[in-house]
């Protein structure tokens, strides 16, 4: 089924309207991102809805959203990006949805701690740049699909127990469908009965491309447990960004259409290879790529100065691309994890690997590997594409090649930070490469740090793990 509105329906606030009525859409869904890279949104019925009323701005309390205003200060307004309206699928009445941008409504301008606004700001930079005019990015998110988790946090007691209808843990299990069952870290590319979320994971390819997304390829992941990954085509950096947050709207939702349980966290079991969000990304000028050349791995001389800016700021950029508590349970040796700062063709256990499928210059572009998809792509894509032309900008040598296993040979490469303090300590030291061009601005960065520090990594660390019971209950 088509859920798309036609380009002529989004040229204005009345078209969208009018298109709206003659389809008989009952509902107005309207929708952002917090500083999280969770969709907030409220609805509205149809008929209380009028051009006037989009271009006033859609009232909200901005207190009540994590990391946004306070109380005093909480009133805020939305915008509609004509541009993101669809009809979303999962709801029951006809709904009409789009992504908005967050404003001020005393200062009538965008509001500073938009995620989305960072977006936007970033794209402006790059098209006012020398350098480039469009930053295209082609992240590679991966999931896990459960049949049932449960979990409980309190004073005096902390468990986590998750099942999977073809995980290896349930072979006591008497149901015939868990006769074939993937051994730990050997789910890549099996087929069915092993491979037992091909027609979930077909029906979520059907729907990303009802709702206008491009979907190269789909394929079980590594991880025996449910793992999957649902390959997007490249697109500009906003576009991408508004993109990702509709994937995972979909993912989730057609998840549960077959009771299963998607999630992004990226590392949900122990022993099993995590979820990560491998980053494709080239620049390009007046329609022509900029990253093919005669140097290594046939990428231009920008392109190298380009990893040379991701490497030298990996340990900040971490706080974006890599944002929760648990990213660094997946950021280990063993699990095809890149913990290694280095880069490399072909190479996957290297941070940056330059994919070497084709020589067309236009798919030329290196792909970052240590980010996860627990990232807020607001944040994640912007960050990468700052850091990179840091490098070009400064001419920041990559160093040579990591051309080895690296998780069999030690040829002394930094590593990536242990835990979200670490990174945060980074991103604090090393943040002036985010202040260019207003694109990030020290409030966000200090919110952010503040947030991330106070909600996530202490709150986190001032908790008793249960393994530590296993280990110290005997002292």
């Amino acid at each position: 089924m088509d859920y798309t509105v036609p380009a002529e329906a989004r040229e204005s606030a009345d078209a969208l309207l009018a298109w709206a009525g003659a389809n008989e859409v009952e509902e107005l869904d309207i929708r952002f991102t917090d500083i999280r890279g969770m969709t907030q949104h409220f609805s509205m019925p149809i008929e209380g809805a009028d051009a006037a009323l989009f271009a006033e701005g859609f009232g909200f309390d901005g207190s009540s959203v994590r990391g946004f205003q306070s109380i005093d200060q909480s009133d805020l307004i939305l915008r509609a990006d004509l541009n993101t309206a669809y009809l979303d699928p999962f709801f029951a009445r006809k709904t009409l949805a789009f992504v908005c941008d967050v404003y001020d409504p005393v200062q009538e301008e965008p509001y500073g701690r938009d995620p989305r606004g960072v977006a936007h700001r970033a794209e402006a930079y790059l098209e006012n740049s020398d350098i480039a005019d469009t930053a295209y990015f082609g992240p590679e998110l991966e999931f896990f699909m459960f049949s049932n988790v449960r979990y409980k946090v309190d004073q005096h007691s902390s468990y986590y127990e998750v099942d999977s209808h073809e995980g290896f843990w349930n072979t006591d299990d008497p149901d015939p469908r868990m006769s074939y069952l993937n051994p730990i870290k050997q789910g890549y590319f099996p087929l069915p009965p092993l491979d037992k979320t091909q027609d979930v994971r077909a029906d979520m390819v059907a729907m990303l491309l009802g709702l206008g997304i491009d979907v190269e390829v789909h394929h079980h992941e590594v991880g025996g447990g449910a793992q999957a990954e649902i390959d997007l085509r490249y697109q500009p950096l906003l576009q991408m960004c508004d993109t990702v947050s509709l994937y995972k709207h979909v993912i989730k939702n057609v998840a549960q259409q077959h009771n299963l349980i998607a999630t992004f966290m990226p590392k949900p079991l122990f022993e099993e290879n995590g979820s990560g969000m491998h980053v494709h990304q080239s620049l390009w000028k007046d329609g022509q790529p900029l990253f093919f050349g005669d140097k290594y791995a046939n990428l231009s001389q920008s392109a190298m100065w380009y990893m040379g800016g991701i490497l030298k700021h990996a340990a900040s950029l971490l706080a974006f691309t890599n944002p929760i508590t648990n990213s660094y349970r997946r950021l280990v040796p063993g699990y095809e994890a890149p913990v290694n700062l280095v880069y490399s063709n072909r190479n996957r256990s290297a941070a940056i690997r330059i994919p070497v499928y084709s020589n067309n210059p236009k798919t030329k572009r290196v792909e970052v590997r240590f980010p996860d998809p627990a990232a807020n792509c607001y944040y994640a894509l912007p960050a990468l594409m700052l850091a990179g032309l840091d490098g070009i900008e400064k001419q920041i040598d990559p160093g040579d090649p990591g051309d080895v296993d690296l998780y069999e040979e030690d040829i002394g490469t930094p590593v990536v930070p242990g835990n979200l303090g670490a990174v945060l300590d980074a991103l604090q030291d090393d943040h002036d490469y985010l202040l260019k061009g207003g694109v990030f601005t020290d409030d966000i960065i200090q919110s952010y740090i503040e947030y991330k520090r106070v909600e996530e990594a202490d709150a986190v660390a001032m908790r008793p793990h249960p393994y530590e019971f296993q280990l110290y209950l005997g002292c």
